[in-house]
């Protein structure tokens, strides 16, 4: 899709920012029971009204809870349903969300395929097939909740063009929804960038190209990896950067590896 969608939020996201410190729930509740170090003067709260922090699992609760409604209102997004329409394949939106109020570990990709519109599930094909072995994980591990959470820059397949190529994702889709997303998720310990789109969107449009970005990973903070796009049209940029293999995956399994024996 074209910028007339919408206008993407280009502000880069620092890397606190990215893992969620801008979705720090403030919960003050009051409960009931005897005072603790509070003299009777007019301004003290009466002894059913003691402010209290929420307990580790009302504070889950309350982020599954948040996380939950923000997947439903993705569901029910139709903001490029005219645009999906008018497309080769004239097909309507299917948002794919797959996010997590407790994963320590979040794949931000670019946009679902044909298979994963028709499975409803992300990564239901041969690039998740690679992601996959490039992660170190099966299936079972990947679409644990509780280990990996999936942002897209789009939500839904934008479609092909009259060629039978991917389109872009629409713009309008992370301007619409990704900061509210990384907002409702929890602290991340380690960010999977995913293509170009995500890169830049993360990173800023200064980062230089695929290629200049994943080379220079270890530049990155902590908890940042860049990668390619798995998809198979990848083959040829992999056989000719061999340090791909041989420096930067090994890294990305151990770290995968770690946090999740964690």
């Amino acid at each position: 899709m074209t910028a007339s969608m919408g206008t993407q939020d280009k502000r880069p996201v620092a890397p606190d920012e990215a893992r969620g410190n801008t979705g720090g729930i403030a919960m003050t509740g009051w409960s009931t029971g005897p005072q603790t170090g509070c003299r009777r003067e007019p301004a003290c709260p009466p002894d059913s009204a003691i402010a209290v922090e929420p307990t580790s699992k009302a504070r889950a609760t309350v982020m599954a809870e948040r996380v939950r409604r923000l997947e439903q209102e993705i569901r029910d997004c139709r903001l490029c349903e005219s645009a999906f329409l008018s497309t080769a394949t004239a097909h309507r939106p299917r948002p794919v969300p797959w996010l997590s109020s407790e994963a320590p570990i979040l794949i931000a990709a670019q946009a679902p395929g044909v298979r994963v519109h028709r499975s409803g599930r992300p990564f239901t094909d041969p690039s998740g097939d690679r992601l996959r072995k490039w992660l170190g994980v099966g299936e079972t591990e990947f679409y644990d909740r509780k280990k990996f959470a999936i942002l897209p820059m789009a939500f839904c397949f934008p479609g092909t063009n009259d060629a039978g190529s991917d389109l872009p994702p629409p713009r309008i889709c992370a301007a619409t929804w990704r900061t509210r997303a990384l907002a409702a998720m929890p602290r991340f310990r380690l960010i999977i960038l995913v293509g170009g789109p995500a890169l830049r969107w993360h990173l800023g449009d200064g980062v230089g190209t695929v290629t200049e970005t994943v080379r220079d990973w270890r530049r990155f903070p902590p908890g940042i990896i860049p990668l390619p796009h798995p998809s198979w049209r990848n083959n040829a940029w992999i056989r000719r950067h061999s340090w791909f293999e041989r420096e930067l995956l090994p890294e990305l399994a151990a770290q995968v590896a770690s946090i999740l024996g964690d």
